[in-house]
């Protein structure tokens, strides 16, 4: 703790030093120790239930006779018992006692004092943050609190043993020291204080070296200095040392070693003359240039090796190679360096600085270099006539003499020196030649330039064919030729042209005009030099043109006539119609010819090829044909009613649909459909028609059709009745239509089938012995010699019963009226077992 303080604030203080607590064993009551000096302990204890007064004891353990006793009120529960003996262990006893002096509680607790207060021996100040304080050994003081105090600021160490020294302190500052022994125990309380004074602060220094035999120091002012002293050495210790006092903030020490390392060492005095820290600096003086600068260049790379003896103190080198506004640079840390890219027909000024640490060296006396020469540009070749080749090109800096290399793809190489800028060489055709011109001077050869080629113009094909493939397309094939990349085919005629362009040593020549002669060349191209134009033509005449088909006239119902339009010359014309049922044919030299024995219900693609000497043309456009659908080979008639009668028909080939026609003076029936059948109504009965049918195909071409007159059926008879005749006999009776001339009449029944057929003529028919008990159907037809039997004439049901007398509508006969599809039953009464008859539909 900082200064001194009352005995009241030890007292409030809230922090315990070695703080114990001990408790009675049987009555809870307890006492502890809050601080501890040399010669005090500060006690607590908590509030006892009846205490009157507390009575504390404190007893010496290794002293005899020496014991102290405080008593304290019932309301007091701190105390503080003092003039101990400073580093004694005491046997503490607190005892809570009643107003009638019994004594309630008790508890003890053993502690030690503090050491005695040291006294500082002298404190002073060899650097600007610290004071050493000396003092006399404490019997037992294990460690001291040194404490300096600056105001209000305070700071404080522990050390083992004397010297100490309190660090963090401000330069040039005054402090009071103060210092504690502590134990086990406690701390003692602060020494008598001592005034020390901090000494001034270091000169922080700024330093450089501005030339190689020279170094400058600086510095920013220090608080409280009256003046500076600054000193310089050889840091290997050679030499003697440089020192100069001074008031100013710099200075600057001459005449040292280029490159050599010194220790620079500065501090700032007060007004008394008592030094401060000092600051100690290393700093090397930047070398001398170097000498002996040698350049090896080397012309094939176009580097430059530059050499020197190292200067002492150098760490590195920089090497400049300076031409013009170009420089160059190379850094290293040896005595050599190889400076490139050098550039061609340049000359160079380089010279050498030497750095170190501190600074560089002046340049180097500057050495003078000379490169190669460039390649020379501008280098144009032309074949100013066939067969020679003239290079030429630009003049280059320090270029002494040239020398042209010319070199063919077949491996063959030539060459020529001048001091000139041109030179001439022979050259073939269909060849690439590799030019590259050099030059030359005492340095070496120039770099390779641009390596120029130059190809001559491709040769001819020597010969080639051509061979018409179609009447619009020819087809031309040549043998290879050297230097040629590209090959253009030409076909001329008049004005016009028609190109081809290929790498092949073929080349197919399409939509050349028909029927015309051509002027077909093969020319050789190369990408470097072009075409040839040299080259031979040939002429080939194309193909006669495609005639046009412009009508087909049908001159019969199998003949056709094809007209066409063309204007080729000696052409003769192949018209063929081609479908499913095969090919037919016709030729004409004209304009027109004829098809025959075309086939009914056909379609056919017609087109026409024109032939002459020099080839055969591409067909012409198809035209389509139809011919009119077939007539169906079978016809057959039935009669499915009196009125109706179903028509069917064989196909047609080439027919979609199909119109029958009955026709006869009574009238006519007609149907329209896409079946080959069909039921036609509205037909008078015995009566003659005339059959007629159109086949009609899907575009509308239409067959008429005639076939054998068809006859209906007689008509049915009407008015059917029957009559009883004897005991078992039935009379069937109708009305004859006119037609008709025969019938037949049937019964069916469970019981049996009965038939009968009149005389010619007759209108009625008897059956006899027909039994009694059963329904009969009843059918009369008429017939007829070409007709089966007819199915669709009405039928009418009667049932025959077998009954007595008879009462009926007349007095022999009983007649029985009837309708086709109604039921009516009459009951006639007969005679025992005789026939009685029953209409029933």
């Amino acid at each position: 703790m900082c200064g001194s303080k009352s005995r009241s604030l030890v007292f409030l203080g809230l922090v315990c030093n070695s703080l114990e607590m001990v408790f009675s064993s049987s009555t809870g009551f307890s006492m502890s120790i809050y601080d501890v000096t040399s010669r005090s302990i500060y006690l607590r204890w908590p509030k006892f239930s009846g205490a009157f007064t507390y009575r504390i004891t404190a007893t010496a353990v290794n002293t005899v006779g020496h014991s102290l006793q405080a008593h304290f009120s019932g309301i007091t529960f701190t105390g503080t018992l003092t003039s101990l003996i400073p580093n004694t262990v005491y046997v503490i006893q607190a005892e809570a006692i009643d107003m009638n002096g019994i004594i309630l509680a008790e508890t003890q607790i053993m502690q030690s004092t503090a050491p005695d207060i040291p006294v500082i021996d002298q404190a002073y100040s060899k650097l600007s943050n610290s004071i050493t304080v000396e003092w006399r050994a404490v019997p037992g003081a294990t460690s001291y609190l040194l404490s300096a105090q600056d105001g209000d600021s305070c700071i404080e160490t522990t050390v083992t043993n004397s010297p100490g020294t309190v660090m963090g302190l401000k330069p040039a500052t005054s402090y009071r020291i103060t210092i504690r022994s502590i134990n086990a125990g406690g701390k003692s309380q602060p020494s008598p204080s001592r005034k020390a004074k901090t000494v001034l602060a270091a000169p922080v220094l700024s330093v450089s070296s501005p030339s190689c035999d020279s170094i400058a120091v600086s510095w920013k002012a220090v608080y409280m200095a009256a003046g500076f002293s600054v000193s310089l050495m050889r840091s290997d210790g050679l030499g003697r040392m440089l020192k100069q006092n001074t008031t100013n903030t710099s200075f600057v020490f001459t005449n040292l070693d280029p490159g050599t390392l010194y220790t620079i060492k500065a501090y700032a005095w007060n007004a008394n003359g008592l030094p401060g820290d000092d600051f100690t600096y290393n700093q090397r003086t930047s070398p001398q240039a170097p000498v002996d600068v040698q350049v090896v260049f080397n012309s094939g790379a176009l580097r430059a090796v530059v050499s020197w003896m190292p200067a002492e103190g150098a760490l590195t080198y920089t090497v400049t190679a300076s031409s013009g506004l170009l420089k160059l640079k190379c850094n290293t840390s040896s005595a050599s360096c190889v400076v490139l890219p050098l550039q061609c027909g340049s000359e160079y000024s380089v010279f050498v600085t030497a750095h170190n640490d501190a600074g560089s060296s002046k340049p180097t006396d500057a050495v003078s270099l000379k490169t190669i020469p460039c390649a020379p540009g501008n280098i144009s070749i032309e074949e100013d006539e066939p067969g020679n080749l003239l290079v030429s090109w630009s003049s280059v800096n320090f270029g002494h003499y040239y020398v042209v290399f010319v070199k063919s793809d077949d491996g063959l190489e030539v060459h020529c020196n001048t001091s000139h800028t041109q030179c001439h060489f022979q050259s073939d055709c269909g060849f690439t030649y590799f030019i590259s011109v050099f030059a030359y001077n005492k340095a070496g050869q120039s770099p390779l330039g641009n390596v120029f080629n130059y190809t001559t113009a491709p040769c001819c094909p020597s010969d080639f064919h051509a061979v018409l493939v179609t009447s619009d397309t020819v087809e031309v094939t040549w043998a290879p030729v050297r230097g040629a990349e590209l090959y253009e085919t030409k076909a001329a005629e008049g004005s016009s042209a028609v190109l081809c362009n290929d790498t092949a040593t073929a080349c197919t020549l399409s939509a050349l005009r028909c029927n015309t002669l051509y002027n077909i060349t093969v020319y050789s191209f190369s990408e470097a030099r072009g075409s040839n134009t040299s080259c031979t033509s040939k002429y080939v005449a194309t193909a006669p043109c495609s005639p046009e088909i412009k009508n087909i006239s049908k001159e019969a119902l199998s003949v056709v006539t094809v007209h066409w339009q063309s204007n080729n010359e000696e052409a003769t014309y192949t018209v063929t119609a081609r479908g499913d049922a095969g090919l037919w044919h016709c030729t004409s030299s004209g304009n027109s010819c004829t098809l025959v024995n075309l086939p009914c219900g056909s379609a056919f693609s017609v087109s026409a090829i024109a032939t002459s000497p020099t080839g055969q043309s591409l067909p012409s456009y198809s035209v389509p044909l139809e011919t009119a659908p077939c007539c169906p080979n079978d016809l057959t008639l039935t009669q499915v009613t009196q009125s109706v009668t179903n028509i069917s028909w064989s196909a047609g080939m080439g027919a979609q649909t199909y119109i029958t026609l009955l026709e006869s003076s009574k009238g006519w029936a007609k149907c329209h459909t896409l079946q080959n059948y069909c039921l036609l109504g509205c037909i008078a009965c015995g009566t003659s028609y005339t059959v007629s049918l159109r086949a009609i195909s899907e575009t509308g071409l239409t067959s008429s059709c005639t076939y054998q007159g068809y006859s209906s059926s007689a008509c049915c008879p009407s008015g059917v009745k029957l009559y009883r005749i004897g005991n078992n006999g039935i009379r069937v009776y109708w009305r004859a239509s006119a037609e008709a001339k025969s019938y037949n009449t049937d019964l069916h029944g469970s019981k049996g089938n009965f038939t009968c057929t009149p005389s010619s003529g007759q209108s009625y028919c008897d059956i006899t012995e027909i039994p009694c008990g059963d329904v009969y159907t009843v059918v009369v037809s008429p017939v007829t010699d070409k007709e089966p039997k007819l199915t669709f004439c009405p039928k009418k049901i009667y049932s025959v019963t077998c009954s007595g007398s008879s009462v009926g509508m007349g007095k022999n006969k009983q007649h029985i009226h009837s309708k086709f599809m109604m039921f009516a039953k009459l009951i006639n009464t007969v005679t025992p077992n005789k026939l009685q008859i029953s209409y029933i539909g």
